[in-house]
This record gives C-alpha cells, structure tokens and sequence, in this order.
C-alpha cells in the first residue's frame, strides 16, 4: 500500500512539473516573439488610459481628503458649541431665579 501512495504521489508531481514547464515555456515563447504594431497601440492606449485613471483618482482623493477634513472641523466646532451650551443650561438650573423662586401672581 506504501508503494502505491508513493507511485501515485510521484505521477502526481509529475503531472504538476509538466504544467509547470509548459507554462514556462508559453512565457518565454510570449517575451520572444516580436511585438505587433497592434499590439504596441493596444498597450500604449491602454497605458494612457490608466494614467488618466490615476489623475482622477488622485484628483477625487484629494477632494475626499478635503471634505473630510472640513467635516471634522465642523464637527469640533459643534462639539464646542454643544459644550458651551450645556455648561450654560447647567449654570441657569442651578442658579436660583432672583426673586427667590416664587412664582408672579
């Protein structure tokens, strides 16, 4: 049983060396054959296009970074605005009104 898993593991690694070596060899065969005069507008455009897909990326980023900066301040600002008002209302409920509490009537 021994010598079966081991004939089988070995055809198995085998198989997967062959795949390997032919993926190889479809790679070099790619980087020596010379390039079309299609392929080079295919790739010069394309890579033209990326590019611009990175100004705008980079273009909205920055504006993304913008916004979220003013949103923070914003959000400091009120939480300062929040502070003071409640420092307020907690001054008004402690301090006894100057007529000594009674009601007018």
């Amino acid at each position: 049983m021994n010598a079966e898993d081991a004939l089988k593991a070995t055809q198995t690694e085998i198989r997967d060396q062959r795949h390997q070596i032919g993926r190889l060899l479809g790679q070099v065969r790619d980087l020596t054959t010379p390039w079309q005069p299609d392929d080079i507008v295919h790739l010069t455009t394309r890579a033209a296009d990326l590019e611009q897909q990175v100004r705008t990326l980079t273009a909205d980023n920055r504006s993304l970074k913008d916004r979220l900066s003013a949103a923070r301040d914003n959000s400091r600002f009120a939480d300062r605005r929040i502070a003071e008002l409640e420092a307020e209302l907690l001054e008004i409920t402690r301090t006894p009104p100057p007529d000594g509490g009674r009601c007018p009537g």
